[in-house]
């Protein structure tokens, strides 16, 4: 059924809800009381000049009238159906659902909202307890100390002769490691406690810069002006950025951003933006900068800006080591732990100074695809004789529509990638392989 399906039921809603009659109605907007009933009865369809006109009478959007308030609840519910696995639900009837019972499907919505949110909760959780060191370090100090106990009283308890003086040596020492066994399961427990309130007192610096950029929408509207603040001015007293490390790796992103800003004026870029869209080698041609620089500038463009699209962008040093994970919805970079790497981003860091370009269908609860830019820079340190540092990007952007029969097939990383026979796979997932 088609989201314009209800919409004379909206229309007879509305004007009840105002209370005026059908015949008044009909007349201001110049056709007749029994056409108008046809329509509130959805037995015709509503033309565009006729549903704004109606709209005008009736106070509201014409939106409002042709997909209506509970349209938000649309995206839901179709996730909802994509996950279940036994019985089909009847897709092409989603808005008569949606119309009849409006409790019921946001209620519906809710509870898909919340699953969404939990899995992703031990996702990375999941992705945490394999890769985060600290969480490797403790449990591996548990087992140590749990291991020496067990040692130590299986002596004391199958040796009967055994000299009081060994005897008050593994004593001490069984007292000794169950006093490292508390305290390592005190520290284990805060920093779980720590995890789950998602503050930021033990989270990696990299981790607390994104924070920080994430709550400004990526966008530093301050470099905008033509006398912007120093950098130390711009994060001092930020309560995200707790730890040294992350107010200095703060400092270079900023100094970084405010040179982009000035070699691309936003009000410039904005308008070579709606000439050219988002292609990263018109707009790096266009003003004679660095591929890279158009693709972080793509990625950090103010919300509402004319022409901006939703863009992600994911960074790597020569070691592939992720430097910088701007999230997009649909395309989550791994917190911990190495990326797919089938990413085009590790294409192009094998090939330095050579364009990658390919749309990616990533894994996911709902797979999502992108079109996917990729480009590595060199940059030469210590002399000519000196190491070569490599950094790479890649700039995610909406798909066009349409397949083109050669998506790349990528997911987040591995440990929660649910794709089966991936020749990429380093280890198994934790997900069912579909």
């Amino acid at each position: 059924m088609a989201r314009s399906a209800l919409t004379g039921t909206r229309i007879r809603e509305r004007r009840t809800a105002l209370h005026v009659k059908q015949a008044d109605l009909a007349r201001s907007v110049g056709i007749s009381a029994a056409y108008l009933n046809l329509i509130e009865h959805n037995r015709r369809r509503v033309g565009d000049d006729l549903l704004e006109t109606l709209a005008r009478a009736l106070g509201v959007e014409p939106v409002a009238l042709s997909e209506g308030a509970e349209a938000v609840l649309f995206d839901g519910l179709r996730e909802a159906a994509v996950g279940a696995e036994k019985a089909g639900p009847e897709l092409e009837r989603i808005e008569e659902f949606v119309g009849r019972f409006p409790g019921w499907a946001a209620v519906l919505a809710d509870r898909q909202a919340r699953v969404g949110a939990l899995e992703r909760v031990v996702e990375a959780y999941a992705e945490r307890m394999a890769q985060d060191p600290f969480l490797l370090d403790n449990l591996h100090e548990v087992l140590s100390a749990v291991t020496s106990l067990r040692s130590t009283a299986a002596i004391l308890a199958e040796t009967e002769d055994i000299e009081p003086e060994w005897r008050n040596r593994f004593l001490r020492t069984m007292a000794e490691e169950s006093l490292r066994l508390s305290g390592t399961a005190e520290s284990l427990v805060g920093y779980l406690d720590e995890m789950e309130t998602a503050e930021t007192g033990l989270a990696a610096p990299l981790e607390q810069l994104e924070t920080w950029l994430a709550g400004r929408d990526w966008h530093l509207a301050e470099l905008e002006t033509d006398a912007p603040p120093a950098p130390e001015a711009l994060i001092e007293g930020v309560p995200e950025l707790a730890s040294a490390a992350a107010r200095e790796l703060a400092l270079a992103h900023v100094a970084r951003a405010a040179a982009e800003a000035r070699a691309l004026p936003l009000a410039a870029f904005s308008d070579a933006l709606a000439e050219l869209g988002p292609e990263p080698g018109l707009l790096a041609a266009r003003f004679g900068v660095p591929v890279g620089m158009v693709f972080r500038r793509l990625a950090t463009l103010p919300p509402g800006l004319p022409g901006r699209v939703p863009a992600g962008l994911v960074a790597c040093d020569g070691s592939g080591t992720l430097t910088l994970r701007r999230p997009v919805p649909g395309f989550a970079p791994p917190r911990f732990g190495a990326a797919c790497p089938l990413w085009p981003l590790y294409e192009a860091l094998a090939r330095p100074a050579q364009p990658v370009r390919a749309v990616i269908d990533m894994a996911g609860r709902l797979p999502a695809r992108f079109l996917a830019y990729a480009w590595c820079t060199q940059h030469p340190v210590g002399g000519f004789d000196g190491p070569v540092l490599r950094e790479a990007m890649m700039l995610l952007l909406p798909a066009p529509p349409g397949r083109e029969g050669n998506e790349r097939a990528v997911g987040s990383s591995c440990r929660i990638c649910p794709r089966a026979g991936c020749p990429g796979r380093r280890e198994p997932s934790i997900l069912p392989e579909r």
